[in-house]
């Protein structure tokens, strides 16, 4: 099992607030979850090939080419805002 401090950690990197009897089951939880790995840790790999998918995938998606650009007015057309020739966003700024 984890440790209470882990799990407070945990959650302020979430930023989630949680109750205690929250803190209790995530304690049980995330430590059942990390015997889980301690167990798959024993499993020997050696002759397993690296794959990127379970599945035989192929990318599919077409090739990047570069093209023309689309005119300044079409591309801000459907814009909520703009400045100029720019989207305009809200600042965002994390404080912490």
């Amino acid at each position: 099992m984890i440790s209470r401090e882990e799990v407070l950690h945990i959650a302020r990197l979430a930023k989630l607030k949680l109750s205690e009897d929250e803190i209790t089951v995530f304690q049980k939880q995330l430590g059942q979850i990390l015997d889980y790995f301690k167990k798959l840790e024993e499993i020997d790999t050696s002759q397993v090939s690296p794959m990127k998918h379970i599945l035989d995938v192929h990318n599919v998606l077409r090739a990047d080419e570069p093209g023309t650009s689309l005119p300044i007015e079409a591309v801000l057309k459907n814009a909520p805002k703009r400045r100029e020739n720019f989207f305009e966003v809200p600042k965002i700024v994390d404080k912490e």
